[in-house]
């Protein structure tokens, strides 16, 4: 059989290790590892691999007294991020992947991905990697299989997900999985033999990420970093399992999900959508600044919810690990992350301190005096370079938490109570608004947006558009996304969430916060809970139910009586020239945006009218 005729499988709805085995076998004639290693995801297959990078330069070995058990990785300069503009979905309709994602047809794309995975393998070992997302063997679970030849993706596998034999069982006896399939492009023999020296860091400039929305197939290539590679991650856990979730009637959702307990001891589970750069994590391992409230982490990026026997909705963490961006991310702002990171971790692309230990701006107010930077140049404060990627990362086991719930992990998962959507507005938004029911929710999030703030982003002020927090990770038509959510809460009726809009980010004419946001975003959190809970009292407005302010708790924040104005004003004639921006955004998807949207927006410029 020739390279052009190899069929690319279609096996998730193939069951049994029969079908598994053809598909490694099929894997491994076409990309032609030297060998291939089936994995367990234990403690010991974890340690040889680690010593294996470690001995082949990919990875540095930390100081195990400041950091134990932990490594850090330096990429290659021009693979550091995800690659937007060469990820696709190849769904067999164009118009269902829809305006916002890049479409391929799906022939031609398994065509170019022959050539560039023939062969890719060579003088490499390729990892069968069986993995779990979610509890093993959970209803709102799923299963997947990853082939890899990056010992590096194999390892962040081990912690990101459940890696282990159990999976391959579940499939042999009938479970659904997922098959996923990943090179970095960068073969160590050519087709004639000719063998080459390998590189800390293997990549290919020509990049792959490929969802196939109707086989659940993912493909990557030419990368070897994070969501690019750990395909796991936004690749199965958002891009192909939105697909799954809309034809079998749940959610897979770029989400957060909180356990919030009150002094009263009752106990609240929020989800929560944010896009980046609006304070996500640091909800996701909030500290309380008010006494008697606790926040417990459940999930700082993905939550799969499903509808549960008692009629509510209920969700799980899919994940087992997280992986996330280290700048920012200091003993000031998010110490619970620093203090989750105290060992056990890799870091990729951050400083390396002369002691042994990591560094990245945010971390300490102090940069130390000197580093090796993320590329193994020496650095000193003051060189006018940053010290570690603006998009560095930590990967660390998420049982590993200070603040993780002992629920984190529940095999039926945990009900949800409200869903929060928010954006980094400056301008309109309140600090907090409750959508008057599930119909006004969705429209919510389905605007959620952020000003740009600077202008190497664009126009400073316009509106950036991330809709559910899901732009970049939504398989399907972002419009059709919007419709499924409006039959989910058709199916919830009565028992569905309440959903809420907040914003951290307002400013005041002279640009500065009006929220001193952080710790003190509990205050947020805990009206949300007394409204679930029916002991809080709301204001309507054209927009949603805003907070009666003297039910507020803003004690000790001394905030001004004009800032807290400021915090909830509506301002009729800004919102309606929101209104025109959101139509021409909702025209980009033409006959697909549902009526019940439509009539949303009719309603909103109605109301701000009257």
């Amino acid at each position: 059989m020739s390279i052009a005729e190899l069929p690319l499988t279609d096996t998730a709805s193939a069951g049994g290790l029969d079908a598994v085995r053809a598909w490694v076998d099929d894997i491994a004639a076409l990309t032609q590892p030297d060998e291939v290693v089936w994995c367990d995801g234990s403690l010991g297959e974890a340690d040889r691999l680690t010593k294996q990078l470690v001995a082949e330069g990919k990875l540095i070995r930390l100081n195990p007294e400041w950091r134990p058990n932990s490594f850090l990785a330096r990429t290659d300069p021009g693979d550091v991020a995800r690659v937007e503009d060469r990820t696709f979905i190849c769904s067999e309709d164009e118009s269902d992947a829809g305006p916002t994602n890049n479409w391929r047809a799906p022939d031609a794309m398994r065509a170019e991905l022959r050539e560039v995975f023939a062969g890719s393998m060579r003088g490499r070992t390729m990892y069968v990697v069986p993995f779990s997302m979610g509890p093993v063997g959970g209803p709102i679970s799923q299963v997947g299989i990853q082939l890899t030849d990056s010992a590096y993706v194999a390892v962040s596998l081990g912690m990101m997900t459940r890696v282990t034999d159990v999976v391959l069982e579940l499939i042999d006896a009938g479970q659904r999985w997922v098959p996923t399939v990943h090179s970095v492009g960068f073969p160590l023999v050519d087709a004639d033999g000719v063998a080459r020296e390998d590189v800390p860091w293997p990549c290919n400039p020509t990049k792959y990420i490929v969802q196939f929305p109707e086989t659940r197939e993912v493909w990557s290539y030419g990368s070897g970093y994070g969501g690019n590679a750990i395909l796991a991650k936004k690749c199965f856990a958002l891009r192909i399992a939105s697909v799954m979730a809309r034809d079998e009637g749940w959610l897979a959702e770029h989400m957060l999900i909180i356990k919030v307990t009150s002094p009263e001891g009752r106990v609240f589970h929020f989800a929560a959508a944010f896009p980046s750069a609006c304070g996500k994590t640091n909800l996701a391992m909030l500290e309380p600044s008010i006494p008697g409230w606790t926040v417990e982490t459940i999930g700082d990026d993905i939550a799969w919810l499903r509808q549960g026997p008692d009629g509510r909705l209920r969700a799980i963490n899919p994940e087992a690990g997280f992986f996330g961006v280290a700048p920012g991310t200091g003993l000031s702002t998010n110490r619970t992350a620093v203090q989750t990171l105290w060992g056990n971790t890799i870091f990729t692309n951050v400083a390396l301190r002369d002691d042994g230990d990591v560094w990245w701006e945010g971390l300490t107010d102090e940069p130390p005096a000197h580093l090796v930077d993320w590329e193994g140049n020496d650095w000193t404060p003051g060189c006018g370079r940053p010290a570690a990627h603006p998009n560095s990362r930590f990967t660390v086991s998420a049982a590993q938490c200070p603040s993780i719930a002992d629920d984190w992990d529940a095999f039926d998962g945990v009900p949800i109570d409200a869903i929060l959507f928010g954006g980094r507005r400056a301008t309109n938004v309140p600090l907090v608004a409750q959508a008057r029911d599930w119909k006004h929710g969705v429209f919510i999030g389905a605007t959620i947006s952020s000003e740009r703030t600077a202008a190497a982003e664009g126009t400073v002020g316009e509106l950036r558009r991330d809709p559910f927090a899901m732009l970049p990770f939504c398989g399907y038509n972002m419009a059709d996304h919007w419709a499924h959510w409006l039959e989910i809460g058709e199916k919830l009726g009565e028992k569905a969430p309440a959903i809420f809009q907040v914003n951290w980010f307002r400013t005041g004419e002279d640009g500065r916060f009006l929220w001193p946001g952080f710790s003190e975003n509990a205050r947020v959190i805990e009206w949300i809970a007394r409204r679930v809970e029916g002991s809080a009292g709301s204001v309507g407005t054209p927009i949603g139910r805003l907070p009666i302010v003297e039910e507020l708790d803003l004690d000790g924040l001394d905030l001004p009586e004009a800032d807290v104005a400021a915090l909830f004003e509506v301002d009729p004639a800004s919102w309606q020239a929101e209104c025109d921006l959101t139509e021409q955004f909702f025209d980009r998807f033409g006959s697909r945006v549902p009526a019940a949207l439509r009539a949303e927006l009719a309603s909103l410029r109605y109301h701000l009218r009257a």
